[in-house]
């Protein structure tokens, strides 16, 4: 389950619950002050609670290592691994398929590259550490097309970017492992 499915599913567990106390409250009644208090409560409970700080940045750095894993993850199997055994070149065999792999892997690392950058603003020490290499996860937007081009510094880049990361998270106290991520995940982008 990803960080940000879980609020959406308690507001939808509360929104049901806030429903099924006011539909239940006036169809059990007919006084109308009866049914405003039950639509009081639902308001109540639909509210969600505010998280403490401690909380936020506790589950910044969890969220950082998990996407970063996944980013790193993703490049060395379908970018880096491919590179290495020569896949990329001209008249490579398996060579489309490797650069279709690679561009949706670059896409789907540069998405949680991005998402790390983010959950990492939660927590100081790892905002500090990360806040540098925003500059050269930007620059990973063009890498299919120069992976297409045969450009073998687009490869290395990627893979540079993601060992600084990787070194951030640790100096940080959270410590990034590479995570293949499944085939829905890297279909869906998270």
């Amino acid at each position: 389950m990803t960080g940000s499915t879980l609020p959406i599913r308690r507001a939808v567990v509360a929104l049901t619950v806030s429903s099924a106390l006011l539909v239940g409250g006036t169809a059990c009644s007919n006084d109308t002050t009866k049914a405003k208090a039950s639509a009081t409560v639902a308001a109540d409970v639909a509210e969600p609670t505010a998280s403490s700080s401690a909380e936020k940045q506790k589950f910044a750095k969890t969220r950082f290592v998990a996407n970063a894993g996944l980013a790193a993850g993703a490049t060395y199997q379908w970018i880096v691994k491919p590179y290495r055994k020569g896949k990329f070149k001209k008249g490579a065999h398996g060579r489309k398929l490797a650069l279709v792999k690679a561009g949706v892997a670059g896409a789907f690392a540069y998405n949680r590259l991005k998402a790390a950058v983010k959950n990492a603003k939660g927590d100081p020490l790892l905002s500090k550490a990360v806040a540098p290499l925003t500059a050269g996860i930007d620059k990973l937007k063009d890498l299919p097309s120069k992976l297409r081009k045969g450009d073998g510094d687009a490869v290395n880049s990627f893979d540079d970017v993601i060992n600084s990361v990787k070194d951030a998270g640790k100096s940080a106290g959270a410590e990034v492992k590479d995570k293949v991520p499944s085939a829905k995940e890297l279909s869906s982008g998270s």
